[in-house]
């Protein structure tokens, strides 16, 4: 596994749409609330309500889309979604441009575009399975990951100086190019995309349809345990964000170049982690690492609780990022490609839409309480308890290794 590269021309084609559509979205890393702050002149209190929800809508408006989705064919849903994002990310530069722009409508774009996500993502799942080779998936998860943690690397610092070139809307621009030009990676794939699963009602959707993925999660003897740890650990991590900016760039003085840095440098412990996770697994096993990573991954948080001021502030939370990122980096394809290979060809689009949509609506809810949180008391106490809650988060693990693996029937191809 570790000296292959080709993985076909079709999986070439998904990983190039997605490389382009990954760099179009960190180029615009918190485009809109920059837009919030500077164009519309919103409060803190605003920004955050923009963030949590949007989260928490999409999340809601998107849970019919597993259903729908996993009843159609999957790269016409691509397509299609990335066209919408095009779209309705470019109404943000055109309403700018007339001097129309409001807070309405920045708060639309954003549930649009998180719904749209939610969608893509299901379909994407299942595209991915079924254009890769079960022994290949690893491998492909590992390239996803390695490109993600090179564009997070990239992509703020170039999107910070092209809104200090070109104003508050470039970014926004350029990701919704991004998306077209993805659309148009997703087209290159050619061939004939298998059909999907006939629904057992016809064309009307059903309550169990909508519950189908959700109960699949939930029952499964891996997948619950899997989908409760990374609820948690992605609501921990992402509620420290907004607490970490207010302590260093407020408390702490830090410059926002400093801020930028302390989290892009550290995305090079991704590249490390993602080229790390094909022999480690190749020699320990999928599980073994999975476990390993879990819980390796989890004392870091603890010491941003910590961080002062000065150079010596700045190494200590990018030498905390890095080891986090490290581990996350062979814990995300590995989780990634076991979640996989434990959903049945004809459920993947609605489990992996119960996933996206359980993890936005976890990263709202903890970000909003961990908001309340530091108000009530401090930045850090509400930093050091998300740090100790982490060290709790590899009992949620799967502790067997599942052994019997999905009889799935064969798909006939229509010629």
């Amino acid at each position: 596994m570790w000296g292959r590269w080709s993985l076909g021309r079709q999986f070439e084609a998904l990983w190039a749409a997605y490389a382009v559509s990954a760099l179009g979205t960190w180029l615009a890393f918190d485009a809109f609330s920059l837009i919030a702050i500077q164009v519309l002149h919103a409060g803190p209190s605003a920004v955050a309500g923009l963030t949590a929800a949007g989260l928490a809508v999409s999340a809601i408006v998107a849970l019919p889309v597993g259903p729908w989705v996993e009843f159609h064919r999957k790269r016409p849903v691509m397509i299609a979604m990335d066209l919408l994002r095009f779209a309705i990310l470019m109404s943000l530069p055109a309403a700018y441009a007339l001097g129309a722009l409001t807070f309405v409508q920045l708060l639309v774009v954003v549930i649009v575009v998180g719904t749209a996500d939610i969608t893509f993502t299901a379909a994407s799942g299942a595209t991915l399975k079924a254009l890769v080779r079960k022994e290949d998936l690893l491998l492909a998860n590992s390239r996803f990951e390695s490109t993600t943690w090179t564009v997070t690397m990239l992509g703020p610092p170039l999107g910070g100086a092209a809104i200090g070139l070109f104003g508050p809307v470039v970014t926004v621009v350029a990701n919704a190019v991004s998306f077209l030009l993805s659309a148009a990676g997703i087209r290159a794939i050619g061939g004939q995309e298998q059909p999907p699963p006939a629904r057992p009602d016809g064309h009307r959707l059903r309550v169990a349809d909508l519950l189908e993925g959700w109960r699949h999660i939930l029952t499964h003897p891996m997948l619950r345990p899997l989908f409760c740890h990374v609820l948690l650990v992605n609501g921990l991590i992402m509620a420290g964000g907004p607490l970490m900016a207010v302590l260093m760039l407020g408390e702490l003085g830090f410059a926002p170049w400093q801020y930028g840095l302390a989290f892009a440098a550290p995305c090079i412990g991704g590249l490390i982690g993602s080229r790390l996770v094909s022999p480690l697994v190749e020699r320990f096993g999928q599980h073994s690492i999975m476990l390993a990573a879990g819980v390796l991954r989890a004392p870091w948080p603890i010491g941003l609780a910590l961080v002062g001021p000065g150079i010596r502030g700045l190494v200590l939370v990018v030498a905390v990022e890095l080891g986090l990122i490290t581990c996350c980096s062979v814990f995300g394809p590995v989780s990634a490609t076991i979640r996989l290979n434990q959903i049945p060809t004809d459920l993947v689009a609605r489990t992996l839409s119960a996933w996206s949509i359980g993890t936005k609506a976890s990263i709202a809810a903890m970000t909003a309480l961990w908001g309340l949180l530091a108000g009530l008391t401090d930045p850090r106490i509400a930093l050091a308890i998300a740090g100790l809650l982490m060290l709790a988060t590899p009992l949620l693990l799967p502790r067997g290794e599942r052994t019997a693996e999905h009889q799935e029937a064969p798909v006939t191809v229509h010629p």
